[in-house]
């Protein structure tokens, strides 16, 4: 029988570990929609139990010039969260406010009645089908996105208020009217040096978040680079302020946003 070196034992077992855990994450399923002219795609990764138990659900949105492959690859939260239906919606060809000016990359809508609100339709149509398809927990129906997708995040607080228990922006700064806005459960993320949605912009929307949501001045710490600020009355505000720039999310953040949707489904 041969004998084979120790390091290379290692790497046998390292691999058969990973193939283990590359097949048990479920497979998405592609599905599509016809909203207008447009045919829509989205990835939904769903827990076998979701057909017979309240389940919860997280829409996912990429960011400008991103597609939803690069979005469950890079950001995870299907396997952060495995008990919940998570969906990965692809935004189409869209002016980007400070890159892409002639929309030559897929993003999504800012303002309500942009683009005949289009990707509102499509949120509203990919809910319908989920619901249709599953036993979604009406309770516990969250939103998150990076830069643009975190954008629309904070646009579907405004306009599908209603709809959402809590919200996770990440790089981003609304352009909506906070006036428009009830009180909502909020993490957001940003990054201490992002060149690009600068740090000190989203400093003045957390700070619009926790007058609307009327929480105290001084946080607590929540976490590796988390302070929670909570109110007597209204919903918590969590930042998660690391110090890297645009791009790059600190492990563990889809974790974290995943707790903290947990912690606060709709009363």
């Amino acid at each position: 029988m041969p004998r084979f070196p120790f390091a290379v034992i290692v790497l046998f077992v390292q691999l058969a570990f990973a193939s283990l855990a590359f097949a048990a994450e479920p497979e998405p399923k592609k599905a599509e929609w016809k909203i207008g002219d447009d045919t829509r795609e989205a990835l939904i990764f769903a827990p076998a139990t979701a057909t017979k138990e309240p389940t919860p659900l997280v829409f996912c949105f990429h960011g400008h010039g991103g597609t939803m492959a690069h979005a469950a690859r890079a950001y995870g939260f299907h396997r952060a969260w495995p008990e919940a239906i998570v969906v990965y919606p692809q935004g189409l060809k869209t002016p980007g406010k400070l890159t892409d000016p002639e929309g030559k990359k897929p993003g999504w809508q800012v303002r309500v009645g942009d683009q005949n609100d289009r990707d509102l339709k499509f949120v509203d149509a990919i809910l319908a089908t989920v619901k249709q398809d599953y036993k979604v927990d009406e309770k516990r129906i969250f939103s998150t996105g990076h830069s643009n997708g975190g954008q629309f995040t904070y646009l579907m607080w405004a306009a599908r208020g209603d709809v959402f228990a809590a919200v996770a922006p990440s790089a981003a700064i609304p352009t909506i009217d906070f006036k428009d806005a009830k009180p909502k459960p909020v993490l957001h993320v940003a990054g201490e040096t992002d060149e690009l949605v600068k740090f000190n912009w989203q400093k003045l929307t957390i700070d619009r978040v926790k007058k609307l949501n009327g929480v105290d001045a001084d946080g607590q710490p929540a976490g590796k680079f988390c302070t929670e600020y909570t109110s007597k009355s209204g919903p918590p505000v969590v930042t998660l302020i690391h110090p890297g720039g645009h791009s790059g999310l600190p492990d563990g953040t889809a974790k974290r946003i995943a707790e903290f949707f947990q912690a606060n489904p709709k009363k």
